[in-house]
């Protein structure tokens, strides 16, 4: 299977594990945002969301399909070549000139920190020959990603009639690109060093948050005049990772605070557990082999896993026992690894543990093995051959002797 087709099939998985649920709450009051939604990575929870499905002008946050797609159809090491890209003094540049070569991983540097229009131009030709062939297909990757309210004029994030995303969206494609390693790297980086137009610059991140707030770990910024002032967010906190979105702020210290908010009220939703603490009763008792009645139990052995939940609903978590033996025979130490069992959360599985020996089963003797030997069915038929055989023999040495037998023996014998 390709890459590309690799890359559609997880994506698929990533997306539908991930569906939002019909009735989130709406956002805090304290959140001004027009447009905005939290949620958790690992569930797929949606905390909060308002307007969430409004399409919207979203400025540079277009440059993430930019991203995802340049992730999937090229390798890193990649050279392309800047066609002439003649940028507006307002417009975000990381200054190539036409004809200078970067690698695919600076170009994507400069375009996820910096947010380079002219790296994203760059990106777009190198791929697919032409913007026009370009974005003819993000807004095909966009219908395979089922992001259902949005639509792409460029791969850069300007203006344009008929360019819109949502707020969902947008969560949606940042939460399906945190599966590449590249992209979780890079969009937490304060600034980046690129050599451009003959040059060695130094780049800030446009999303102010990162130097700022050590938690905070992406994702992308966007602003037009018609679309505000928005940013795609993510933090982690004791191991707690969401992503949030706010669409259509005012500034951009509005855009900052409202997603701080977003990302603290997202994490506070949330906690991190052991699926499955280590000697959890799962019911699972097996037989021991040369012990009649004797029974093993098997319970939950020691584990990494551990896992995010909704506060509050520990008790929604059960297990399931998945593989184990019908029978054991010893010997067995304590501990011993013997099976394995899916731990549920609401039906969907979150992790998957061990399950061991409660204890220790020695191995049987062989006054043991034949005294269960003889409890089988075979050898209850073949006792009872033996026992009934040994009655008949004794019965017949025990049987009194006819006349003819006692005139032989009286009788002398024949010299």
């Amino acid at each position: 299977m390709s890459r590309l087709s690799l890359s559609t099939v997880l994506a698929a998985i990533v997306l539908a594990v991930f569906a939002a649920p019909a009735a989130a709450r709406d956002c805090p009051k304290s959140v001004g945002a027009p447009s905005a939604i939290v949620l958790e990575v690992s569930t797929g929870i949606v905390v909060c969301e308002r307007n969430a499905d409004q399409e919207r002008s979203v400025g540079s946050t277009m440059k993430l399909m930019t991203a995802l797609l340049t992730l999937e159809r090229a390798d890193l090491d990649d050279r392309f070549r800047a066609p002439a890209y003649h940028g507006s003094p307002a417009e975000s540049l990381i200054y190539l000139r036409a004809g200078d070569r970067l690698t695919v991983r600076d170009l994507l540097r400069g375009l996820l920190i910096r947010s380079g229009n002219d790296a994203a131009m760059t990106l777009a030709t190198g791929i697919s020959g032409s913007e026009k062939a370009f974005v003819r297909l993000m807004n095909q990757r966009a219908s395979e990603l089922n992001l259902d309210h949005t639509h792409y004029a460029n791969p850069i994030g300007l203006d344009a009639p008929g360019a819109h995303s949502s707020a969902r969206d947008l969560a949606m494609l940042a939460l399906f690109l945190r599966t590449k390693p590249f992209f979780r790297r890079t969009v937490k980086q304060p600034s980046v060093s690129l050599i451009t137009g003959g040059v060695s610059r130094t780049f800030a991140n446009k999303n102010t948050l990162i130097p700022s707030v050590p938690w905070v770990n992406g994702v992308k910024t966007g602003h037009t005049a018609s679309a505000g002032y928005n940013l795609v967010g993510s933090g982690r906190q004791n191991g707690i990772q969401v992503i949030s979105a706010v669409l259509g702020e005012s500034s951009e210290a509005a855009r900052n605070e409202d997603s701080v908010r977003l990302l603290k009220f997202g994490m506070s939703k949330f906690q991190r557990i052991t699926a499955a603490p280590p000697g959890t009763h799962v019911d699972v008792f097996v037989p021991i082999r040369y012990r009649r009645g004797a029974e093993l139990e098997l319970v939950v052995g020691f584990n990494g896993e551990r896992t995010v939940v909704p506060k509050h609903q520990r008790d929604r978590v059960t297990i399931k026992p998945t593989t184990f033996p019908r029978e054991v025979a010893g010997p067995i130490a304590a501990g011993e690894k013997l099976g394995e069992a899916q731990v549920l959360q609401d039906g969907r599985k979150i992790a998957t543990v061990p399950l061991v020996a409660s204890g220790e089963v020695p191995a049987a003797g062989v006054a043991q093995r034949t005294k269960s030997w003889f409890a089988t069915p075979i050898g209850v038929l073949i006792g009872f051959v033996v026992v009934g055989g040994t009655v008949v023999l004794a019965r017949r040495r025990r049987r009194p002797r006819g006349p003819s037998q006692k005139r032989a023996r009286e009788e002398p014998g024949i010299a």
